[in-house]
């Protein structure tokens, strides 16, 4: 009888070991630039691959709109700007400051339809009769700054916005271009990898913008800030890395 007690005491405590040793299963929610959309989705993917139990959930869109979210109440564990500004607006409120950091940096580039007849060559082209409509991001997004930036820098700002045709986030300025229902846009250099029946024909010029640099942190109203840490501290793994840099990002070191 004693050792059938000790065997049935020695089988409860490796059961209960193993459970231990069982790792919970884990979501996070994951709001970032639209412009980070396949990237972030490679490597969800290799997370998820070493960390099974996790499950990522993204909200793509423009930093200034899941700004508004965020501050609207919304739920989620990590931001991923395109610019400092969104990042800057809720960072007192509701970003965990001791996680935020300089993740990426991107270009700016001036794209037009691959059939495109019109001889566009430059940032400056887009100010004269070479450009009837352009597309851009709308106010609440990064890219609305950028391209406020370069053409103030070209002195050409007020001839641009009434040419303007708005975008709410990198994305559909893309789609527009491609569609060739614009004469030309303004989009980051990655996204303009990806595209379809567009090119690229100029950067930014140099010194016209604030650059273009993608801060990360957690938020403070995240059910797991542990593991959303894990999350943000991978994305400057040699792994993300990899994956950032082929598809044009440069990674802050």
């Amino acid at each position: 009888m004693k050792h059938f007690l000790l065997l049935f005491v020695l089988m409860a405590f490796v059961i209960g070991c193993g459970e231990k040793k069982a790792k919970e299963k884990f979501s996070l929610t994951i709001f970032a630039a639209a412009s980070l959309t396949e990237a972030l989705n490679e490597i969800a993917e290799l997370y998820k691959a070493s960390v099974p139990e996790a499950t990522i959930n993204f909200n793509f869109d423009s930093a200034g709109k899941l700004q508004i979210q965020i501050e609207n109440g919304a739920e989620a564990d990590l931001f991923l700007s395109a610019g400092q500004k969104q990042m800057d607006a809720i960072a007192e409120t509701h970003i965990d400051s001791a996680t935020r950091k300089n993740l990426l940096i991107n270009k700016v580039v001036l794209i037009v339809p691959q059939n495109s007849t019109k001889n566009i060559e430059s940032f400056e082209d887009c100010i004269g009769d070479k450009v009837s409509v352009i597309a851009f991001g709308n106010p609440s997004t990064p890219l609305w700054d950028y391209t406020e930036g370069i053409f103030t820098f070209l002195k050409g700002w007020d001839k641009i916005t009434p040419k303007a045709s708005l975008g709410t986030n990198v994305k559909e300025v893309l789609s527009q271009v491609e569609a060739g229902s614009v004469d030309a846009g303004i989009v980051f250099a990655t996204d303009a990898a990806t595209g379809k029946n567009v090119k690229v024909v100029a950067e930014a010029p140099k010194g016209s913008h604030k650059p273009a640099v993608y801060p990360a942190a957690v938020l403070k109203n995240s059910k797991q800030p542990k593991e959303a840490k894990a999350f943000l501290d991978y994305l400057s793994s040699p792994e993300a890395t990899a994956v950032f840099e082929k598809i044009g990002f440069e990674v802050v070191k």
